[in-house]
């Protein structure tokens, strides 16, 4: 009896894991929005809100378009006619727009990146791609700002990575304290940037140099 009562139980194991990991289809989708509708107060079937849920699953699909794309892919590719430069390469300003997993509304700011390259280095836009392909998942600031640098140390495999990001959170200006204004700012560092506080330094100085 006990191994017939084991083995049902690994079996609707089995099912709750299968039906977890499938994905809904667009018209679940569409009947979960207008569920929230319904929800918040508003009439799904009014001539305004008709095509809402077509148009919030639209959005999902490019708000959350990094789930479906690969950083190793994007980051592949590198270049090695850099002659004898062995220095810091710095991409700053790098605007991202995110959503909070706790509260699923958005946190917008910018990413600054520095890496020392070994002998060949990634095109620029691809670093930015990289930032993009993060953000556009549901995220903590403290998480997105870690994928980053992973994603670039462990691919790249350079001598350091310097990565500071900052936002400003809806889920702290809209709701909440309602903070408006109320910056985030985090940073990591690997290999050499983590190693010599001097690199920190000069990373940090260069980004505050630059500015206008």
């Amino acid at each position: 009896m006990d191994a017939v009562l084991k083995s049902l139980m690994r079996s609707a194991q089995s099912e709750m894991e299968a039906s977890a990991a499938r994905r809904p289809s667009r018209e679940e989708a569409e009947a979960a929005v207008r569920t929230l509708i319904a929800w918040a107060g508003d009439d799904p079937a009014r001539e305004g809100l008709l095509d809402t849920p077509k148009r919030v699953v639209r959005a999902y699909e490019e708000l959350y378009s990094g789930y479906r794309v690969d950083p190793e892919a994007i980051l592949d590719r590198t270049f090695g006619e850099i002659g004898n430069f062995d220095d810091m390469v710095m991409v700053r300003d790098i605007e991202f727009h995110s959503h909070c997993e706790h509260h699923m509304v958005p946190f917008i700011g910018k990413a600054h990146i520095a890496y020392f390259p070994v002998e060949r280095v990634v095109g620029l836009s691809k670093i930015a791609r990289i930032v993009d392909i993060y953000a556009r998942r549901l995220q903590t600031q403290e998480h997105l700002t870690s994928q980053i640098i992973t994603a670039m140390d462990e691919i790249l495999k350079p001598r350091g990575v310097a990565v500071l990001v900052e936002a400003e959170h809806m889920c702290m200006a809209m709701r909440g304290v309602r903070k408006q204004g109320a910056s985030t700012v985090t940073t990591q560092f690997t290999g050499v940037f983590r190693d010599d506080p001097q690199e920190q330094v000069r990373f940090m100085s260069l980004l505050r140099g630059l500015r206008p």
